[in-house]
């Protein structure tokens, strides 16, 4: 079992927005206004006090990102592959960084918990990979695989595989050493912005936090 990261602070961050944000009409949805700020700014904000450097995984022009003071960095793999290509290219960033981990966020999920890396980090003794999960009444444990912490090891697996058509997240994640860790759903934490009724409920979320 390869060694875990020593200090949260060493561990970089990826924020993940590079889709096509189609159920919103186009464009870059993390560039939404929700409340004072845009949405990528309070993702940035609940995940700086997490993680040591950070870096946006976003496709086009990276100028369009420029006020908010982090590199950018474009899916290795065309075609809009999908956050799989959004972490391998947050894993070759965090290697050259120097790291053994790094840290996922989806740039869609405003309310993720504060303490996200705190809580998976201890996981990472089991697995080369953690993600985040939460229990619902009705559907029962419902991971959220575009939260979690992968293993740079794994960078080159990943992109044979995502050159080979693989795409899914939990998938890929199970078949190369996986564990969850199970966080409290109370709040919705982890609810993604992808229509624009639903950036409406995160207003009235905003408002209320």
């Amino acid at each position: 079992m390869e060694n875990t990261p020593a200090d949260k602070h060493l561990l970089p961050g990826v924020v993940l927005a590079g889709g096509r944000s189609q159920r919103m009409g186009g464009g870059d949805k993390c560039l939404l206004s929700l409340g004072t700020m845009t949405m990528l700014d309070h993702v940035l904000a609940r995940l700086r006090h997490q993680v040591g450097p950070i870096v946006l995984n976003a496709n086009g022009p990276a100028e369009r990102f420029s006020s908010f003071g982090v590199p950018v960095v474009a899916d290795e793999v065309e075609g809009f592959a999908g956050p799989l290509a959004g972490i391998l290219a947050g894993m070759e960033w965090a290697a050259h960084q120097g790291a053994s981990h790094v840290v996922s966020v989806a740039a869609d999920t405003p309310f993720f918990p504060a303490t996200l890396v705190d809580q998976l980090r201890p996981a990472l003794a089991r697995a080369p990979i953690v993600q985040a999960a939460t229990v619902d009444d009705e559907r029962g444990r419902m991971r959220q695989p575009t939260f979690g912490i992968w293993s740079v090891s794994l960078r080159d697996r990943l992109r044979a595989d995502l050159l080979a058509g693989q795409r899914k997240v939990r998938q890929w994640a199970d078949q190369n050493g996986c564990a969850e860790v199970v966080f409290d759903s109370a709040d919705a934490p982890f609810f993604n912005v992808n229509t624009p009724d639903d950036l409406a409920r995160a207003e009235q979320m905003a408002a209320t936090q």
